[in-house]
């Protein structure tokens, strides 16, 4: 059997060489497909490939029709919406992703950023501290557990909400579970959002959320952009000068916002929470790992279609 990974962004090399251990132990075959330039490239290699391995790359309908023996793609990385669910399932293919192996690199970046929002963007003026802050973390999968074990290292009183995580869990923690959305904002001067873009919350984030934020409210967002009303989100900051906006997600309307709120927002070049060496290394090889226990034994622990 032959696996494909195919990164328009390449792995670490190291990552790479952990990715071919597993799988050449596994008795397959290894192809590498890095940097490539047009889409015709990632069509021709995917043809005879059993299992895919990609990162941010798009698998859509089209690769998935010209991968006939395609079985599963795995997305080195916890978000997934570069794959079309619904074209996999319908071509009979299993779609996993890694969550948790890039969880810690994110949440480390949320801090990186907020502190830089606090501190006023460094620019030499005085700036506030983390510590005995409010943070609000806005969903507690894998990457809002880990701002909260560092936000109790900063000293912050940490809440979150999240209708899919048990109570117990975030007590356990030691946040505070917020039930009420506008409560989570109202009562926080850091909000992190760690959201996924699905029909439910893409552009759910706006102005009637984030003008609950207290005076020298700080919104980060290193989940997804869709996720953010962008609209709401100037008018917001247009009425309340106090408020500031940082993500690794360079929203559509960048370049607006960048003028009209200097000082006020900071988006990094592009997506930035998963490189690190050793998050780019765990997602690579976990995602090794998963292709061989599914091609092997068919087990879809982390699969995320039906």
């Amino acid at each position: 059997m032959k696996v494909l990974v195919a990164t328009e962004k390449p792995f670490a090399a190291v990552a790479v060489e952990g990715i071919k251990d597993v799988i050449l132990d596994a008795g397959y075959v290894l192809e590498v497909l890095e940097k490539y330039t047009d889409k015709s490239q990632l069509l021709d290699a995917v043809q005879d490939a059993d299992a895919l391995i990609v990162r941010s790359d798009k698998v859509d309908a089209e690769v998935l029709d010209a991968a006939k023996q395609l079985k599963i793609v795995v997305r080195a990385g916890a978000g997934y919406d570069n794959v079309d669910l619904e074209a996999a399932t319908a071509h009979g293919v299993c779609v996993e992703n890694t969550p948790g192996q890039n969880s810690n690199a994110v949440a480390e970046l949320v801090f990186g950023m907020a502190v830089m929002a606090v501190r006023n963007m460094y620019n030499g003026t005085s700036g506030t501290e983390l510590k005995d802050k409010s943070l609000g973390i806005h969903a507690f999968g894998q990457v809002g557990r880990n701002v909260a074990r560092i936000a109790k290292g900063f000293g912050m009183a940490v809440s979150a909400l999240d209708p899919y995580c048990p109570d117990e869990v975030m007590t356990e923690a030691g946040v505070t579970p917020v039930h009420d959305i506008k409560s989570l904002y109202a009562d926080n001067k850091i909000v992190s959002l760690h959201i996924p873009a699905t029909a439910e919350t893409r552009g759910s984030v706006g102005y009637d959320l984030v003008t609950l934020m207290p005076k020298g409210g700080v919104l980060v967002n290193t989940a997804r952009k869709e996720v953010i009303d962008e609209e709401g989100l100037m008018k917001a900051l247009r009425e309340r000068t106090d408020l500031k906006y940082v993500a690794d997600v360079r929203p559509d309307r960048a370049d607006e916002m960048e003028a009209e709120f200097a000082g006020r927002v900071f988006f990094t070049p592009k997506k930035m929470g998963a490189q690190t060496s050793e998050a780019n290394i765990n997602a690579g090889i976990a995602a090794a790992r998963q292709v061989v226990a599914f091609l092997k034994d068919g087990i879809d622990r982390f699969r995320v279609n039906k």
